[in-house]
């Protein structure tokens, strides 16, 4: 169980990093992102979630 833990951590860890990298490096660009995605419908928004999900079961898959 040990094991799973620190493997949860180190993933939620890099997750933090890779998103927190467009907002340090260019706050205009994530500023405006961020202001198009509040102009989504719900279904806009569910779409790129699900195909963010779907790309990361993806590279898991691709990479075990």
């Amino acid at each position: 169980m040990e094991a799973y833990s620190s493997t949860l951590m180190t993933a939620v860890a890099l997750m933090l990093v890779i998103e927190g990298l467009l907002p340090f490096l260019l706050p205009t660009v994530w500023r405006d992102a961020f202001r198009r995605l509040t102009e989504m419908s719900d279904g806009q928004i569910r779409f790129v979630g699900l195909s963010s999900m779907l790309a990361g079961l993806l590279l898991l898959f691709l990479t075990k």
